[in-house]
């Protein structure tokens, strides 16, 4: 197993809390001179707020751990591509690194629709890397959505009977 492998095994394990609590399973680690110096899940319908994203809460925890908001020299492991807003976040923090596990060809902003992280006209780019434990991070999504489907058509069969 690859260190690439290893960390986002680590993110996948965040990713499965986002999950237990209904949560898209999205989870990050950040990685500081060898050592996961963060963590972060997804907790944005748990916390009711669009600013739970893995990254942001990742990357809140490893600069207070720092005690700077430059995050120089870290790499991040998350398993869905960032947004836009996590994205930019990145480039603002100065993360040296961040490893995907799957693309997101809907929201994602590090390749998909636009890639934030390593455009030019910013001060700082993000070296990245693409694809680590893809197809295991996509099944996780995949099947959250099904279930999450399933769920919701269930509901509508009860309030369609409820009617009656």
């Amino acid at each position: 197993m690859t260190q690439e492998e290893r960390y986002m095994k680590e993110a996948m394990k965040q990713a499965k809390k986002a999950y237990a609590i209904g949560d898209v399973p999205i989870g990050c680690v950040i990685v500081y001179e060898d050592k996961i110096i963060a963590r972060g899940y997804n907790k944005r319908n748990k916390n009711k707020t669009t600013l739970a994203h893995a990254e942001l809460l990742a990357m809140a925890k490893a600069s207070k751990k720092l005690g700077d908001w430059r995050l120089e020299g870290c790499t991040m492991y998350v398993t869905l591509e960032p947004c836009q807003m996590c994205a930019g976040a990145i480039v603002q923090a100065r993360i040296s690194k961040v490893v995907i596990g799957s693309m997101n060809p809907k929201a994602g902003c590090a390749g998909s629709i636009i890639n934030l992280l390593q455009m030019k006209q910013f001060n700082h780019q993000v070296e990245m890397e693409t694809g680590i434990l893809e197809e295991e991070c996509s099944e996780m999504l995949s099947q959250f959505f099904k279930e999450l489907r399933q769920k919701k058509k269930a509901e509508k069969l009860i309030d369609k009977k409820a009617e009656v």
